[in-house]
């Protein structure tokens, strides 16, 4: 029988499940969003909202726990060909990730579905990603236009005297398409009945 084996195993050891969920997880904070399976991003977002938990703490024991549990490595990027060295994971959890966080109480992350398919497995992908907070998506949002006040005085200069029907001009345009004419006898042929 499977006593207390609860959780998800992915088809690897324990040390490769370890190993799995501490890459993603801090692909996931260098980057902010991480294309993989939905199984695979389902077993790696509570690791990662815990992870988020301890940074929004702070202290110098958070980070140890933080450092023990995810094994820090540098975020790098190319200058000249060579790797430079900007931060760590770890430093970017406790600095940036965790203060962003500091007053959302969980629902760190979010997976959103991809309508595409994995080309080797056909396994479902998803998007695994960092919430933004709210007033990044407010801004992000286009702004809905106001109504206009009638009362105001940028709108004063339409009033109902432009409206009337002698201002607009009868005349038609050469480009304009005229009316074909009817003539009055096809006109009364159309109206009779025939017997």
């Amino acid at each position: 029988m499977r006593h207390q084996v609860a959780g998800r195993h992915l088809n690897r050891t324990s040390s490769h499940r370890n190993a799995l969920r501490r890459n993603l997880t801090a692909s996931l904070f260098e980057h902010g969003t991480i294309s993989t399976t939905r199984e695979k991003a389902k077993f790696v977002q509570p690791f990662a909202e815990k992870l988020i938990t301890l940074a929004k703490t702070g202290s110098l024991h958070a980070r140890r726990r933080a450092i023990s549990l995810l094994q820090d490595r540098d975020i790098c990027k190319i200058e000249e060909g060579e790797p430079v060295r900007e931060t760590s994971v770890i430093a970017k959890l406790f600095s940036e990730i965790g203060p962003r966080f500091a007053d959302r109480n969980g629902g760190y992350t979010r997976i959103i579905n991809l309508p595409l398919r994995r080309i080797g497995d056909n396994g479902l992908l998803v998007l695994l990603q960092l919430v933004d907070d709210k007033k990044a998506a407010v801004s992000a949002r286009t702004p809905r236009k106001k109504p206009v006040d009638i009362t105001s005085d940028e709108s004063a200069e339409f009033t109902t005297d432009t409206i009337k029907p002698e201002n607009f001009s009868t005349e038609e345009t050469p480009d304009s398409p005229t009316e074909p004419e009817i003539n009055d006898q096809t006109a009364d042929d159309s109206n009779k009945v025939n017997p």
